[in-house]
């Protein structure tokens, strides 16, 4: 596959997601909201899946913006539950089965969550969390939003901290994929492995790390970060030899700190990805 081609000006957002898996926006809506705020690239990086991607690339075909094929893949590490960007994906046959496998432990998990705030009172359905799923890959998100349908909480925060976050009483653990099976799983996909927005758990030890199992680079910029985080981990990408990413993490929210193309990354860092894309690829070809 080959990825859309234009551009507008010197920024881009390489941490998007479309209602393929929980954003609100569908792939081609996300295109034409990159196109509004002046982007001249996105990464559309759905949780666990790839199916908005076709989409976005036709309408960024249409209005000349350019589409970066990605996913974002729920790993651990230890007992802590760590997020990868995969970009610059190009052989996605495979990773489609790996991530249909993954989308059908999302169903098991949704189904577990609603079975247990049956059991606290709540009348939930599952019926209620597919239809706000709308047909992308279920998530959490996604029971929140039924939860606020129904009037069982007053928004994702009250969702979140009375039920269904870590810890709480319907709360259900994924099935684990650890990092070296991510990035393994990225790798073969022809993409790059970026840890997502690691704040102050980015270590030089734990990048170090990474970088030993296969990372390629990691997140510099996220809503989440201060100042420092991003200054520390932009010299630490240095140091380490890791690419430098970064994005909004985007969920078609209209305010908010999470905003399209709030990050201002740079498009030099994807020029930078590509090269690394490019010469990765090259030696699983020698």
């Amino acid at each position: 596959m080959t990825e859309a081609a234009g551009g507008l000006h010197e920024f881009i957002d390489l941490h998007t997601h479309s209602s393929a898996s929980d954003g609100s926006r569908s792939p081609a809506e996300v295109v034409h909201a990159a196109r509004a705020a002046g982007l001249s690239a996105i990464a559309l990086t759905d949780h666990d899946t790839i199916g908005g991607l076709t989409e976005a690339v036709a309408a960024g075909a249409q209005v000349g913006v350019r589409v970066i094929y990605g996913v974002e893949l729920s790993a651990v590490e230890g007992e802590s539950e760590t997020h990868v960007l995969g970009l610059h994906l190009s052989e996605l046959t495979e990773l489609e089965h790996r991530l249909t496998a993954l989308r059908e432990m999302r169903v098991t998990r949704a189904k577990r969550i609603v079975e247990r705030l049956n059991q606290l009172g709540v009348r939930l359905t599952f019926e209620d969390v597919l239809r706000e799923a709308a047909g992308g890959a279920v998530g959490r998100p996604h029971v929140a939003r039924a939860l606020i349908v129904i009037g069982a909480c007053a928004d994702f925060k009250e969702a979140f901290d009375r039920y269904i976050g870590n810890g709480r009483a319907a709360f259900v653990p994924k099935d684990r994929l650890s990092m070296t099976d991510a990035i393994a799983m990225i790798h073969r996909a022809g993409g790059l492995a970026v840890l997502a927005h690691p704040a102050q758990s980015g270590t030089r030890e734990r990048l170090a790390a990474l970088a030993a199992l296969g990372l390629d680079g990691v997140e510099v910029l996220h809503p989440s970060h201060s100042w420092d985080d991003s200054q520390r981990l932009d010299a630490l990408a240095s140091e380490l030899d890791l690419v430098r990413s970064g994005g909004s993490d985007w969920h078609g929210h209209s305010d908010g700190s999470r905003v399209l193309g709030v990050m201002r990354v740079p498009s030099v860092w994807l020029t930078q990805q590509e090269s690394r894309a490019a010469a990765r690829r090259s030696r699983r070809v020698a």
